[in-house]
C-alpha cells in the first residue's frame, strides 16, 4: 500500500471512530508500528489530527470566530446552560469565561440572583451590566475581535487576584489524556489562570468536543471538577467519570 493510501485510510478511520490506535493501524495496514508512527506524525504536522500516546485523535470541529460559534449547536448549548444553572446560588463569586456556552448561561441567570460575576467576555459583560442584583467585574486587557474577550498580562494579573467559588469554562476540546486544550495560545493562558483562580471548575462542553484536542493546553483533565454536557449517556464520557469527575 502506498503512503498516500495509508494516510487516506487513517483519516477515514479517524472520522468514523473518532480515534485511531497505532497497534490497530499496524494490523489493518500490514505495516510496522514505526511506519504508522511516522504516518501519524506526518498527518499531525499537516494539521489533520492530534497525536496522543498510542495513537491519534481529531481536532475539535468548533469554528474559531465567536460570531460563527454563537449559532453552532445553539440548542445543545441552551440545554447545557439550563443544567449548569442548578449549580449557581446566591452569594457566590463566579468566573464566566468567554465561550458561547457561558454566554447562554449568562442569558438565563434569574433576575433575583445575588452574586458576583467576573468575566473577560465583552458579550457577557454587555448582557449582565443591567442585571439588578449582580455585582459585575470586567477584567482589563486588550480585546480580541474574533474571540470578543479581553486577554494578555493585564487580564491574567486580574485573575491572579481572585479566588472564586466557581469557574464556568467554555470548552474547545476535552480529552482524558490531553486534558483541556484550545486553538489560541493567549486564550489558553487566560483560561489556565481562570482555573487556578477558582475552588471548583465546571466545563460546559457539547458532546462533539469530547475526545478531541488542540495544540495549546489549558489544564490537565484533573483540573476539571464537573462536566456539563448535552448527552451524558455517551460511552465516551466513561473515562471522565472513572477519574472522579462529576458528569451532568
Amino acid at each position: 500500500m502506498l503512503k498516500e493510501e495509508r494516510l487516506d485510510y487513517i483519516l477515514r478511520k479517524l472520522q468514523a471512530d473518532h480515534k485511531v490506535l497505532q497497534t490497530e493501524l499496524s494490523n489493518d495496514l500490514q505495516v510496522s508500528e514505526d511506519t504508522v508512527r511516522r504516518d501519524l506524525e506526518a498527518l499531525a504536522q499537516s494539521g489533520q489530527l492530534i497525536k496522543v500516546r498510542g495513537g491519534a485523535i481529531p481536532h475539535s470541529p468548533n469554528p474559531y470566530s465567536f460570531k460563527e460559534r454563537i449559532v453552532y449547536h445553539e440548542d445543545d448549548k441552551k440545554h447545557i446552560a439550563s443544567k449548569a444553572l442548578s449549580l449557581i446560588h446566591d452569594g457566590q463569586t463566579i468566573i464566566l469565561d468567554g465561550g458561547t456556552s457561558t454566554l447562554m448561561l449568562a442569558q438565563i441567570l434569574p433576575m433575583h440572583l445575588k452574586a458576583t460575576i467576573i468575566t473577560n467576555s465583552v458579550p457577557i459583560a454587555a448582557k449582565l451590566v443591567d442585571h439588578p442584583s449582580i455585582d459585575l467585574i470586567f477584567t482589563g486587557g486588550r480585546i480580541g475581535k474574533d474571540s470578543q474577550t479581553a486577554g494578555g498580562m493585564e487580564t491574567i494579573k486580574m485573575f491572579q487576584r481572585i479566588k472564586a467559588d466557581l469557574c464556568f469554562l467554555g470548552i474547545c476540546s476535552l480529552h482524558p489524556e490531553a486534558g483541556v486544550t484550545g486553538l489560541d495560545l493567549n486564550e489558553a493562558d487566560v483560561k489556565r489562570e481562570m482555573v487556578a483562580s477558582a475552588y471548583k471548575t465546571i466545563a460546559l462542553a457539547t458532546s462533539d468536543k469530547m475526545g478531541t484536542a488542540e495544540p495549546y493546553k489549558v489544564c490537565d483533565i484533573q483540573g476539571i471538577d464537573t462536566i456539563v454536557t448535552d448527552n451524558p449517556e455517551l460511552p465516551s464520557l466513561k473515562p471522565y467519570s472513572s477519574l472522579g469527575i462529576q458528569v451532568i
